[in-house]
């Protein structure tokens, strides 16, 4: 009797777009195919962050966050593009809809990667049949090539995509854990950072065997929960399914007050939006999110609700920014009736990594800065209470 894909061996690829905004400026420009080329935030500024850089510009040493004016000196032929946004997100969908043609198992991760469960069209036995299709199929119809990873669960087939580059296909088999991924660095590991890296290293940790055979009581106590993850990762385990809902999952993140009492005076309305704003912002870093749509409830003291709503072209996830758009659609639209509740939430919200790769999308280098020292602020906020730090004016 043939088992179901809850008991059987799973197979899940990681597809990662190699190069993706680079790629998509060259299928829409075959000129610029086979030449070094860069997507800058600012081409004509000598200090414009690279948002992503073609292999034939990485073989000068080029690469991702280099300033415009270092990778000039490095490569003097290079062709530098400002970043289109609306083109990558139809090339990313385009890139959805041909991996749904095979199954609907498909996570999106970001704009440019997803994780596919083929187990239960074709497993082991035909995957990587099924890969070099979705791979060919991908490049011939789009023109777009992506490099893919095929393993038993998300963390070996992340690593595996992450292997061969550009359009590689490879296999990660959890037996081969040892001999592939031990001897490597931690910082090498998907999921491990410049600071989880610290932190293990004060442990004596420096490779991912280490890490695989430390005391898990010991990385517990570093590194709580997570810590106990990264120990499961480096030996191979990775119960995660692979979830076509978990983008919607996270669709909007706000939060509403009832005022002590039917208010009519304005200031006193904007303090209240402040000190919203400053809650979603936190909720918002907890979460490591940023959206597009912010929208205000306005409930009047006889109980009729308005709400209010604004798209903008960069995800916000700042304080400032979701108190300004609050404050101009509160000034804009109230009529001056009682309020008796007042809320901001924001919406269509999207990864911060993901805002990061978007550059946010013209000014990378301020938005880079101010997401750390936004961070700081809301976890210093946290711990000893709201508004006991601010930021000051530049």
């Amino acid at each position: 009797m043939r088992k179901n894909s809850q008991t059987r061996a799973r197979v899940i690829l990681h597809v990662d777009m190699n190069s993706f905004f680079a790629s998509v400026e060259q299928a829409y420009d075959p000129s610029l195919k086979g030449i070094p080329l860069a997507v800058a935030g600012n081409p004509q500024q000598r200090r414009g962050i690279l948002v992503t850089c073609s292999y034939e510009a990485r073989a000068f040493g080029v690469y991702t966050t280099m300033t415009v004016g270092e990778a000039r000196r490095l490569c003097p032929e290079l062709v530098i593009v400002p970043p289109d946004f609306e083109k990558y997100r139809i090339a990313s969908s385009a890139v959805f809809d041909i991996l749904r043609s095979y199954t609907e198992l498909v996570e999106p991760v970001s704009i440019d990667e997803a994780y596919v469960d083929i187990t239960d069209i074709g497993g082991l036995t035909n995957a990587r049949a099924i890969t070099k299709n979705i791979q060919q199929r991908i490049l011939q119809e789009l023109d777009l090539p992506c490099s893919i990873g095929i393993a038993p669960n998300k963390f070996l087939a992340k690593t595996a995509s992450d292997m061969k580059k550009p359009m590689g296909i490879t296999i990660l088999r959890k037996r081969e854990i040892k001999k592939v991924l031990w001897s490597l660095p931690v910082i090498d590991m998907h999921g491990i950072g410049e600071s989880t890296e610290k932190k293990l290293v004060e442990l004596k940790i420096h490779t991912i065997g280490e890490l695989a055979n430390a005391n898990e009581l010991t990385i517990k106590s570093a590194l709580g929960k997570n810590g106990v993850r990264l120990r499961e990762r480096a030996n191979g385990i990775d119960h995660r399914p692979v979830d076509p809902e978990a983008a919607n999952e996270r669709k909007s993140v706000g939060s509403s007050t009832t005022l002590p009492i039917d208010e009519t005076d304005l200031e006193a309305c904007l303090e209240t939006f402040k000190w919203l704003a400053n809650k979603v912002a936190i909720r918002l870093n907890k979460q490591q999110l940023a959206g597009t749509v912010i929208m205000i409830q306005i409930r009047t003291a006889d109980w009729q609700n308005q709400t209010r709503s604004r798209t903008v072209l960069n995800p916000i996830f700042k304080e400032e920014q979701i108190y300004e758009e609050a404050k101009n659609l509160f000034t804009t639209h109230w009529d001056h009736e009682p309020v008796r509740l007042l809320g901001i939430t924001i919406s269509n919200v999207i990864p911060l990594n993901e805002l990061y790769e978007q550059l946010s999308i013209y000014d990378y280098e301020k938005h880079a800065k101010d997401a750390q020292i936004e961070g700081l602020v809301s976890n210093l906020n946290e711990k000893f209470g709201q508004n006991a730090i601010k930021r000051g004016n530049d």
